[in-house]
């Protein structure tokens, strides 16, 4: 039996719509998809404004943008994310200031946010990690207390939610990704989603190469083409179709994980608070460093694909340069692990994981 960690379900309207941009020969940025996908994909987190870009990546330097964060900014981010976190802030010219995490819910502290504010700290940057929602009640408080901006990256959290509000609609601005192993799909894909006009508008500004709103061929900024295609759109519109279906069967998933785990020396990612947690990847955390990478070649050796947890930014090489300690960050980066979580994952296929597991600890 070979289980990978992540697999795409495409098996709604994906090639219906795909052959309409072919037969319709619509396949660049230009096409009915990108407004649709945007719309709805806007409506269903719950925010007026959504424009598509090519990437999550390009999603958070788009967000970032359009708020005019750059040279001499400061962004706080968790050091226990994906690098892309980081690195859209780098993109801007502005400093990363890394805080640390929640031992509980592996997300962004609060408390640590307000030790790196200074005077050049502009925006916050909540990532609702592996589908858990941060504590936004205390970012919001500190940002609206400090007059900050705060950008959430919801590249993780398609239909998660903080006290029965969907993540994303929360900040000033939000970026998602559609990436092949994200809750829904389009290969490659992103959204920013804001509440403010004057957001949105300069994020299309931004993304179409600046190009002058009532003058043809004409640019009165240095602008990016971002944008999405009309068939990564057609995709990604078919996929958010099946969005529930997708998010009640990694819940599903996850809760055989906790019950078939719980009595071992590891522990699975679970929700606390008043949340939903979407479960983008089933995680557990080992309680001893050392099993982590020894249990993950055990289930190699089974067919099984696992991911490590997220290194810290901060001990990465290109972030590295002043030397801090952030010990919640480390733990979870060192010990943690991501177990198969996709939509199309059979029961049977969560129970042979499971006894695998259950069989090394055995040994």
């Amino acid at each position: 039996m070979k289980i990978p960690v992540y697999k795409p379900l495409l098996n709604g309207n994906e090639k219906k719509y795909v052959d309409d941009c072919l037969d319709s020969s619509w396949i660049s940025s230009k096409g009915k998809y990108n407004d649709l996908f945007a719309e709805k994909f806007a409506e269903y987190i719950g925010v007026e404004y959504g424009t598509t870009v090519a990437n999550g990546t390009l999603a958070l330097h788009l967000a970032l943008m359009a708020l005019g964060i750059g040279e001499g900014d400061e962004v706080i981010v968790p050091s226990f994310t994906y690098v892309a976190s980081a690195n859209a802030v780098k993109y801007t010219g502005a400093d990363v200031v890394f805080a640390d995490s929640q031992e509980d819910s592996w997300q962004l502290d609060p408390k640590d946010i307000e030790h790196r504010i200074t005077d050049r700290t502009k925006a916050i940057m909540p990532v609702h990690l592996y589908g858990h929602p941060c504590d936004m009640d205390k970012i919001m408080e500190i940002a609206n207390r400090y007059h900050l901006f705060v950008i959430e990256d919801c590249a993780e959290a398609i239909g998660s939610e903080y006290k029965g509000k969907k993540v994303g609609s929360f900040g000033d601005i939000a970026a998602f990704s559609f990436f092949g192993n994200k809750t829904i799909t389009c290969g490659e894909g992103g959204m920013v989603l804001t509440n403010d006009k004057t957001l949105f508008e300069r994020a299309l500004h931004i993304k179409g190469q600046g190009l002058a709103a009532h003058r043809e061929y004409w640019h009165d900024i240095i602008g990016y083409n971002y944008r999405m295609t009309n068939i990564a759109a057609a995709i990604g519109l078919a996929q958010l179709e099946q969005v529930d279906t997708f998010v009640k069967r990694k819940i599903d998933i996850a809760n055989i994980y906790k019950t078939q785990l719980e009595t071992l020396p590891c522990k699975v990612h679970t929700s606390v608070g008043d949340v939903k947690h979407t479960y983008w990847m089933v995680s557990i955390l080992c309680n001893k460093i050392e099993d982590r990478d020894k249990l993950r070649d055990f289930l190699k050796e089974k067919g099984i694909e696992t991911r490590p947890t997220f290194y810290p930014i901060h001990t990465m090489p290109m972030y590295s340069e002043k030397y801090q300690k952030l010990p919640i960050a480390e733990k979870l980066g060192w010990s943690g692990m991501n177990l198969p979580s996709f939509p199309g994952l059979k029961d049977e296929e969560v129970m042979f994981v499971c006894d695998s597991i259950k069989e090394y600890y055995r040994r």
